[in-house]
């Protein structure tokens, strides 16, 4: 794999005291860069565990919401210099060892964002996972699939990998600053003609890991079905402005020769 890119791991933190210093412990020190750690105004010690570690530390003066994290991570990341950036939550659910496989098919030039899947290995109920959780995610898969064109597996990993230039094509400002996040970025990224591929990985439940309760789970739910009608309707000619690439919103217009 080529040498020279600079890979950076994103941490959107929140509570995640209690495992952060293992997930930090597990990444590939050999392969990775930076690791720059947002806290969205956690009431436990990470932040006091993030500096003992030497992150690169961000600290929200209060909770702002998964999105919002995120959209301070990714701006993060490309100011300083990232070339690939992956995510990987601080509260262990995903294996951090598997950052390598992770990042391949950007290092092979075969994607520009990757998603770690948890169906590719089966299913992830003998994993942990509640039954309605993922009843709701395979349902949700068939409409994003259908929506957008793809035979993705799932949608809703928090396992991720971009291309720099993925992230720079996207705006990032006008997605949600909750969990509304994630799928927002994945129409924005297919809409902008990014290539999209998925590794399989296992995910871990257990009480420390973030999860969503069933409320919560619903609401999101009922926001995605929302967000599939508005990119439906932008991709009928309907144009919404979050959708449109930024690399779309200019050319260059070549000089025109003085020949009186």
């Amino acid at each position: 794999m080529p040498q020279h890119r600079k890979i950076v791991v994103v941490m959107p933190a929140y509570n995640a005291a209690k495992t952060l210093r293992i997930t930090y412990a597990d990444l590939p020190p050999a392969l990775v860069d930076q690791v720059i750690l947002v806290d969205d105004g956690s009431s436990d010690d990470t932040v006091k565990i993030a500096r003992e570690l030497g992150l690169e530390l961000f600290v929200h003066n209060r909770n702002y919401g998964y999105g919002a994290n995120q959209k301070t991570c990714y701006r993060e990341a490309l100011k300083a210099g990232a070339d690939i950036i992956v995510m990987v939550h601080p509260d262990y659910q995903y294996d951090p060892k598997l950052l390598p496989e992770i990042i391949e098919p950007i290092d092979r030039d075969e994607a520009d964002v990757v998603l770690g899947s948890r169906l590719l290995l089966g299913n992830p109920m003998r994993q942990g996972m509640p039954w309605w959780k993922y009843v709701a995610n395979r349902g949700l898969t068939v409409l994003e699939n259908w929506t957008f064109g793809l035979h993705l597996s799932e949608y809703h990993t928090g396992y991720r990998a971009y291309r720099r230039e993925a992230l720079e094509a996207v705006n990032l400002e006008t997605n949600s600053d909750n969990f509304l996040f994630d799928q927002e970025i994945i129409a924005q990224f297919i809409d902008s003609g990014m290539r999209i591929c998925e590794v399989p990985v296992p995910a871990r439940y257990f009480v420390e890991a973030s999860s969503a309760s069933f409320l919560q789970s619903s609401l999101y739910g009922l926001s995605i079905l929302q967000l599939l009608a508005r990119y439906l309707l932008h991709r009928a000619g309907l144009h919404q402005r979050q959708f449109q690439s930024l690399h779309r919103r200019y050319e260059r217009v070549p000089i025109r020769e003085n020949r009186s």
